[in-house]
């Protein structure tokens, strides 16, 4: 029998991979599931950000929409539990815990990006209505120990007071707080438009993330507006209440979610700078004057760009425990809700 030199195969095998890599092809491993071009796993995050989305067995897309900064813009208000104040959130806690544990969980999943994404400039940005002074230094903490870019805007409610006008509830209470939740999404609209350059991600504090969510997020974002050759809107939220209509979807593969179309989603949602400039007056009549359902600007948006949600969800939206807008199918809430603890 014929004897092999195990140290000639073991250099063929090194210039073969070699070459491949210098051509731009991936070698798999069947037997171990692991690429050598690369150096990893199937199970890792194979994609390069800004470059080439990976997708096994799919294959590779080059791509030409390249994600370059995300702002995230967290709209808080730690004095104010629900607007109706009638309901009590999953939980129950005081509403500031459900503020810190939105933006630890955006700190731990932004962290959790930038070890993929070398080229992505990020910052995070408060919007912040009536939150008592102990709650915001808590909040200063926390980013300031994120060493992510940050900075806290607080609303002069009386700069808006004949800016907005909202449907008379006969409740000066309810009324009040939703002037207080339309001032701070004007403000987040109007600061993004001036200061955001690529991507902007509005979010709602009481929603708390997975720590993979803005890496996904933003692959996702490229890979579809890739695809698609246009600008999109992600919603983070794979919400209950969609699934109580017979309505057309469609089902896309993003990073390593699956992504359907959607025609609904809350105030948390990312989108680029050219969608915000595009559709700049419907979202300032949106937030400037009350309608029913509230998000019905949106609505009407999405019925001509695409918006996509995550299937199973990204983000755990911490509403009453009956609302149909609140408790996403097929996650582990009690988990998530332990994990961003401070």
């Amino acid at each position: 029998m014929k004897k092999i030199n195990a140290n000639k195969e073991s250099f063929l095998k090194k210039i073969f991979i070699k070459i491949s890599r210098l051509l731009g092809y991936e070698i798999i491993n069947q037997n171990s599931v692991f690429i050598p071009t690369s150096n990893k796993y199937l199970n890792e995050n194979l994609s390069v950000q800004g470059e080439k989305l990976i997708t096994v067995p799919m294959g590779e897309i080059k791509v030409t929409r390249p994600v370059k900064t995300l702002d995230v813009i967290i709209k808080s208000c730690t004095s104010v539990n629900l607007v109706s104040q009638n309901k009590k959130r999953l939980f129950d806690h005081k509403k500031s815990e459900y503020t810190f544990r939105t933006i630890n969980s955006i700190i731990k999943s932004i962290q959790f990006s930038q070890k993929f994404t070398k080229n992505i400039n990020y910052k995070i940005s408060i919007i912040d209505s009536g939150s008592n002074e102990k709650d915001l230094l808590t909040i200063r903490n926390m980013l300031k120990n994120s060493s992510i870019q940050n900075e806290i805007i607080n609303i002069n409610l009386d700069e808006f007071t004949n800016k907005i006008k909202v449907i008379n509830k006969n409740n000066k209470i309810f009324e009040n707080n939703m002037k207080s939740t339309m001032a701070s999404i004007l403000q987040s609209f109007l600061f993004a438009k001036e200061n955001c350059d690529d991507i902007t991600y509005f979010v709602e504090d009481d929603y708390i993330h997975k720590k993979e969510s803005i890496l996904e997020l933003i692959l996702t974002y490229e890979k579809l507006a890739t695809l698609l050759k246009k600008e999109i809107f992600l919603c983070p939220v794979d919400y209950p209440y969609l699934y109580k209509s017979d309505d057309s979807t469609k089902v896309y593969l993003g990073h390593k979610n699956h992504w359907r179309t959607v025609e609904e989603s809350l105030l948390t949602f990312l989108t680029s700078k050219q969608m915000l400039e595009k559709h700049w007056n419907k979202l300032l009549e949106m937030a400037t004057v009350e309608s029913f359902p509230y998000e019905t600007a949106l609505h009407k948006i999405y019925k001509i760009e695409k918006c996509f949600s995550p299937i199973p969800s990204l983000a755990m939206h911490c509403t009453n425990i009956n609302s149909t807008f609140g408790l996403s199918p097929n996650i582990n809430w009690k988990k998530l809700w332990d994990d961003n603890q401070l």
